[in-house]
Formats: C-alpha cells, structure tokens, sequence
C-alpha cells in the first residue's frame, strides 16, 4: 500500500481536506494504466473468449428496480450501537475481530444479539454497553429533478443487464446459453470502510451474466475446450481439493457442466494475470453466507497479507432477478429459446469480478523484496499488465545521448507504453523503474552513437543484452506475446 501511494497507482480521495470521507480512492497514472490492462485481459479472456455481449448501464436506477431485485429490503449488512459513546460496528467483522470465530453475515439479528452476550462483548472504544444488532441498508439514495423523484446509486451493476436482457436478446438476435457482460462502478455505503482498495463506497465492477436455459446446463457443446482445467475448491472454508473440471463434476464438487464451464474460463484468466494461483480457491458458501439472491454460490478467493480476500462472487440466481423484474413491472420477459423454440423464462448464472480488489491482489502478489541485491523492491508484473513497457535512460547527459534517447522514445511511445528519465544514476533510475513494475530498461550509451545498438536490460533477471535500435519494435512485441 505505501509503494502504491508513492508511486501513484492509487491514494484517498479528497486527500487535502480534513473532512474527507473514508471509503472513496482515486487511481493515479500507474493505476490507470494498470486497471485499463486488466480491463482488457478480462474482454479478452471471457467476453470475447465465449462471444459474450456487453452494454454500458446508467448508474443511477429508479426505485421500482430496486424492489423488483429485493435490493431495498434485502442489501443490508448487520450493525451494532454502543449505548455510552455512540460508536456504530458490523457486526460479523466486530464479533470475527473481538472473538476469532468467523460469523455469517446473513445470521439472524436474535443469534448474533446471543453470541455477543455469551461471550460478554463490549464496545471495544470505550468499553460501554451495546445495544441490540439491527440492519442498515447500504444504497445510496439520490432525488432525481425539482419534484424528489426517488432513486438509487446502483450497489451493483448487473440489474441493468437485468432490465434490458429482452431487448438484447431480441436485438442481437440472442441464443442460449447468452453471456451478457457490463463494466462500470457500483455504490455501496459500507459501514467501515478500510484498507484502501479493499472495502470501498465507490468501486469498479466487472460482471457477466450468463442467461441459460435450466433444463440444459448440461448440455454445453464447447465444454470440452476446459474440461481438464485445474480448479481448486473448498467446501468447508479450511481445505482445498485440486481437481481437473472434470473430476470436479463426477465428484459432486461442481452442480452441473456449465457452472463447472464459467468457473474454468475464470481460472483461466486469473492464472494470465500474475497472481499465484496455488493461493487461490473456489470457496462453496453455506445457506447462511450466499446472497439472497443465490441458491448455489462459490467465492473465487486469493490469500493475501490480510487473509483470504473475496475476488470474484459467482453465483447460481436462477430466475430471481428477471421473474422479480417481470412481476414488479408487468412485462413478460420469457424468451424463445431458438435451439427448440421453447419459451422460458432464463436462469441467470454470474460473475461479479471487483476489479479494485483484483488489482490489489495483483499488485500485492507481485510484490518482491531482493535482499540480496541492495534490497531493491520489484512489482513482478507481467508485461501486458505492466503501466510501462519499457523505460529509456541516457547513460549520462552529454555527448548527445540525450538526443538519441529522446529520438528512441519518439519512436517507441506511439506503439508502447514508455518512460523516459535523465535524472540520477543509471542504478537509482533502474530501481524507480522496477518500482513500478517496468520489464525492460533501454540504457543509451556512447556505444550506440557508433553501431545503433543499445543495452535492454530486463527487469526479473537483471540481465543485459544488447539490440539494434532497429530491431527493438520486433523485441517489445515477442516479449508481450510470449508473457
């Protein structure tokens, strides 16, 4: 977190003023840089991968959607009062923090009011009384025009796929199994938001809904192409089990062939962005800790420094969302399936990927420290997702290594993600570089003005080789395809 503070991937909003308030984080350049990269793994490892469709939603949605999903009497997190100074606690984590023992969040109010008496819980600032649990519904509500008009900041960004799945489907000329796909930023008013990009009021989410029909989630034709995938599933929370997709579903791990499917597409992309999938796991949630919403659930989670970390909630909603919509608002949203001209109405299976979470987890998965060369510090990032290809360095600034250098940037800039720093030692730049994850330095020397060659140095290995100016293009290009 301090390396991505300095080093501007990201830092607080609102940052200068006293009154800012917590759970807002801005990206800097690095940051930008990153997101938009995995932004675009991600299209291209599932949305285009599986020919899914994408839309760009409004953030802000009239209330009658948030009936119609149970969102307003439904998206609620527990909370507790201390009756002495007023401090307000989620109960789950409080209770987790206070105790050690993990407690659903979707546990009755009764039961959680029962282990905070039992095991004599105070309010852990001032040592006071607390009250009973209750639920705080965690939307944003916004009035729309003169006249008040209520309506919500959306707290996540599939209804929109939701509510305009029929025209889609009829415009695109839909077919089941249909993936319908949506990035842009979700609104939750969290209770105590913390540790930067890991709990946010604002954040960036990546969604796919997978629109099918019930009766044929085991009838997937392209099925094959992942069936010996590597997954790694826990069921209790504590174990992990390491199966092939297809071992997954003759065991009774994975319900049926196309959760098994979307859950393998999902592996598959992460293992392309750099994080350690041996500290990976699809985690199976009980009754008490899936969403309303949800009758099969499965957290893809990472470990981190902080514990295991929630990246990617995939749930089975069957037709919740659209007979909820269907009911609320009048229309029919059955759909002709066109492979046996049936009409039904779509189960939903989903993929909510929180892209800030991902990227911390990247970032922190990617994080070296080399003791044994000066204790320099190395964001291990693959070159695709890296902010910067490739830095230019003149060895010194005279003797028209300068012009050459800022001749060679020219060139590459339009092509590649560059960097050009004059300032310092050539080893004081080569750490700044690797800092913020730079595979390749190209060091400008007195040798280049007589041959055109110049040295790259790469960032993991620290070695150095040196390549015609000419041939440079041709070199950045293998490295991001063979990363």
């Amino acid at each position: 977190m301090k390396l991505a503070i300095e080093r501007g991937f990201y830092f607080p909003s609102c940052e200068i003023y006293g009154d800012a308030p917590a759970g807002f984080w801005e990206y800097g350049p690095m940051g930008v840089s990153l997101k938009n990269k995995f932004v675009a793994l991600w299209r291209r490892e599932l949305v285009k991968r599986d020919g899914m469709l994408e839309i760009d939603g409004s953030q802000i949605m009239s209330k009658s959607v948030f009936l119609a999903s149970g969102h307003i009497r439904n998206f609620s997190d527990p909370i507790i009062k201390c009756t002495k100074c007023g401090s307000t606690f989620r109960v789950d984590k409080f209770i987790s923090d206070q105790t050690g023992k993990n407690i659903p969040e979707l546990l009755p109010d009764n039961e959680i009011d029962s282990i905070i008496e039992e095991n004599k819980l105070k309010c852990s600032r001032c040592n006071g009384i607390l009250g009973k649990s209750s639920r705080f519904n965690m939307m944003f509500r916004v009035d729309i025009g003169p006249s008040f008009e209520e309506a919500y900041l959306r707290p996540e960004t599939c209804q929109s796929i939701f509510v305009d799945f029929q025209r889609i489907f009829k415009t695109m000329r839909g077919r089941l199994p249909l993936g319908i796909a949506q990035i842009g930023k979700s609104f939750r008013n969290e209770i105590a938001p913390r540790q930067s990009l890991l709990r946010l009021r604002e954040f960036y989410q990546a969604e796919v809904e997978i629109f099918c029909n019930p009766s044929k989630l085991d009838s997937l034709p392209f099925f094959d192409e992942l069936s010996n995938t590597t997954l790694r599933i826990s069921t209790d929370g504590l174990s992990v089990e390491e199966v092939t997709t297809n071992e997954g579903l003759k065991g009774g791990l994975l319900p049926n062939k196309l959760v098994a499917y979307y859950l393998s597409i999902l592996a598959d992309f992460y293992s392309k962005t750099g994080i350690d999938m041996k500290r990976t796991r699809f985690r199976k949630l009980g009754e008490n800790e899936r969403a309303f919403y949800a009758s099969i659930a499965f957290d893809f989670e990472v470990e981190t420094s902080v514990g295991w970390l929630e990246l990617v909630a995939c749930n089975y909603r069957s037709d919740y969302d659209l007979r909820g919509h269907s009911t609320v608002s009048k229309q029919n949203l059955e759909v002709i399936d066109p492979s046996d001209q049936s009409k039904i109405l779509p189960h939903v299976f989903e993929l909510s990927m929180g892209i800030d979470r991902s990227i911390y987890a990247i970032l922190e998965h990617s994080f070296y420290e080399d003791s044994e060369h000066d204790d320099r510090v190395v964001l291990r990032l693959k070159p695709y997702l890296a902010p910067v290809l490739v830095g230019i360095l003149p060895l010194v600034n005279r003797n028209g290594l300068s012009e050459k250098s800022q001749i060679i940037h020219s060139e590459l800039k339009r092509e590649f993600d560059t960097y050009y720093d004059d300032s310092g030692s050539i080893g004081r730049r080569y750490r700044r570089l690797e800092q913020i994850g730079v595979p390749f330095a190209i060091t400008v020397d007195k040798i280049t003005l007589q041959d055109d060659s110049v040295t790259v140095r790469q960032r993991d290995t620290m070695q150095q080789e040196r390549i015609k100016v000419s041939g440079l293009k041709e070199y950045l290009r293998r490295s991001l395809q063979s990363s």
